[in-house]
C-alpha cells in the first residue's frame, strides 16, 4: 500500500481515481461485443465463451438435470448457511414495503401511487475466478419477494462448462428457472437484445468487471434500464487509535482478494496504526488462496494519514466508497456525517463480510464514486411506482381555474379546454 500522509485538498482528486481500463479501448471492445451478439445471437454468445472461458458450449441455457444434481449435492452445511443467509435478506427487504397511501392534495383531488413489479428482469452473477452465490440471493430474493414474472440469470461457466452448483441451488431457492452459460459483456447483450435462447429483459442487475459495468452503461442509453454502475469492488476503512490492526488487516485483504482492479483505502488520524496494520497484511495475505490477486489490488491501495477528523470524513465524502467500515470509539456519531456510501459497517464487530453476505442487507452497491448519486439494490429496485389520481366533479371546480390559469399562460389551449369543458 501506498502511504499518504496528510495530502492537500487538490490532491484529492488523484486519490479518488480507481483503476481502470484505458477508456477508449474499453469502451470500443465492449460495443463491438454488443454489435456482434445483437447481430449473431447464440452463434455470437458461443464464440465469446470459447474466446474468454475457453469453453465450448453445445446448449446454452442450464438443464433441469444440472439444477437437480446441485441441489442434490450441495453439502449440507453450505445448504444451511445459505438458506439462513437467505432468510434474513428476506426479512430485511420484506420491511421495505410500502403501503398505499391516499392524499387528498384538496378537497375532491385524490392521488396515489401504486407499486408494480417490473415484469422481465435480468440477473448476471460473477462466477469467473469467484463463483459470487451470494449475489444470486441478493438479487433473486428481492425479485421474488416483488413478483417479478420472468427473472433470467446468466453467470460464466468454469472451465468445464458448468455453474458453480451454489449458484445453481440459490437460484433454485429463490425461485429462477431460466439460468443461462454467459458471462461478460456478452450476456448484458444478450439479455439487452435477446437471442434465439435467452430472452430480452426491461432491466438488467448485478456486479462485474469494468467490461460489465462499462456494457450496462453503454445499453442503458437503448432503452434497457439497469441497477446502478457497479464495478469492481472498493472498501474505505476508517481507523483510530483503539482499532485492533489484525481486524484492519483482514478487513482490506476481504476486498482486495475479489480482483487486481479492486481497491482498499485506510483512512486514520493516527500515524502510528499504519504500521502495525501493514504488518498484519503481510501475514494475512500468505494464509489467502488470492493472495496474488490481493497483492496486485493493494499496489494500487492507500493508507492516508489526515490533520483532522473533519478532513477525514470531507474526503471520504468526496471519495464515495461502495463499502465503508469505521471502526473507531465514536463511530455511532461519525456515521450522521457521512453522506456519501453504499453501504456502512459500524464498530470493531461489523465486518463488512457480513453484509457481503449474511446480516440481511444488499451488497449490489454503487462504486467507482457513483454513491454520490446511487444507493444499493432495494426491493424498490424491482419494481416501479404508477401515479394515480381521482377527481371529482366539486373538485375539479376547485382544481380547474387553476389548471386553466397556467394551461392558458402557457399557450397550451387544449389542456385549458380539456378541463373547461367539463365545468360547462
Amino acid at each position: 500500500m501506498k502511504i499518504i500522509k496528510t495530502p492537500t485538498r487538490s490532491q484529492w482528486p488523484k486519490l479518488c481515481q480507481r483503476p481502470q481500463i484505458e477508456l477508449e479501448f474499453l469502451e470500443s471492445a465492449v460495443k463491438n461485443i454488443l454489435n456482434r451478439v445483437q447481430k449473431s445471437g447464440d452463434e455470437a454468445l458461443k464464440e465469446f465463451t470459447w474466446q474468454f472461458d475457453k469453453v465450448k458450449l453445445d446448449t446454452i441455457q442450464v438443464k433441469q438435470t444440472e439444477i437437480s444434481e446441485a441441489v442434490a449435492g450441495l453439502p449440507s452445511t453450505l445448504k444451511t448457511a445459505i438458506l439462513s443467509a437467505a432468510k434474513n435478506i428476506e426479512t430485511f427487504h420484506t420491511s421495505q414495503k410500502r403501503d398505499i397511501t391516499l392524499v387528498e392534495t384538496m378537497p375532491g383531488v385524490t392521488c396515489w401511487r401504486k407499486g408494480t413489479p417490473i415484469q422481465k428482469v435480468g440477473i448476471y452473477i460473477p462466477g469467473g475466478s469467484a463463483p459470487l452465490f451470494s449475489t444470486v440471493l441478493m438479487l433473486g430474493v428481492p425479485a421474488q419477494l416483488a413478483g417479478c414474472v420472468e427473472v433470467v440469470l446468466c453467470s460464466p461457466p468454469d472451465k468445464n462448462g458448468n455453474i458453480n452448483p451454489a449458484i445453481l441451488f440459490a437460484a433454485y431457492h429463490t425461485g429462477i428457472k431460466k439460468i443461462f452459460k454467459v458471462g461478460g459483456a456478452q450476456a448484458i447483450a444478450a439479455m439487452t437484445y435477446g437471442t434465439e435462447t435467452i430472452p430480452s429483459v426491461s432491466k438488467i442487475f448485478g456486479p462485474g468487471n469494468q467490461y460489465v459495468t462499462k456494457a450496462k452503461q453503454l445499453i442503458s442509453q437503448e432503452g434497457v434500464a439497469i441497477d446502478m454502475p457497479a464495478g469492481p469492488s472498493e472498501v474505505l476503512v476508517i481507523a483510530d487509535h483503539a482499532a485492533n490492526p489484525s481486524y484492519l488487516a483482514a478487513d482490506l485483504l476481504s476486498q482486495a482478494e475479489h480482483g487486481p482492479d479492486s481497491q482498499v483505502i485506510l483512512a486514520t488520524t493516527h500515524a502510528e496504526l499504519i504500521p502495525p496494520v501493514l504488518q498484519e497484511i503481510e501475514v494475512q495475505v500468505e494464509r489467502l488462496p488470492r493472495k496474488q490477486i490481493a497483492r496486485e489490488a493493494l499496489t494500487n491501495s492507500l493508507a492516508i494519514v489526515f490533520d483532522s477528523t473533519n478532513e477525514l470524513v470531507d474526503f471520504v465524502n468526496e471519495f464515495a466508497p461502495e463499502h465503508l467500515i469505521i471502526n473507531t470509539t465514536d463511530s455511532d456519531q461519525l456515521v450522521d456525517k457521512i453522506v456519501n456510501a453504499g453501504s456502512i459497517f459500524l464498530g470493531p464487530y461489523t465486518p463488512e463480510a457480513a453484509g457481503d453476505y449474511a446480516s440481511g442487507t444488499n451488497h449490489t452497491l454503487p462504486t467507482n464514486g457513483f454513491a454520490k448519486a446511487f444507493g444499493g439494490v432495494s426491493l424498490e429496485s424491482f419494481m416501479k411506482y404508477i401515479t394515480i389520481q381521482k377527481i371529482t366533479q366539486s373538485g375539479l371546480d376547485l382544481l380547474g381555474p387553476i389548471v386553466e390559469e397556467m394551461a392558458e399562460a402557457e399557450q397550451l389551449k387544449g389542456h385549458a379546454e380539456a378541463v373547461r369543458v367539463r365545468r360547462k
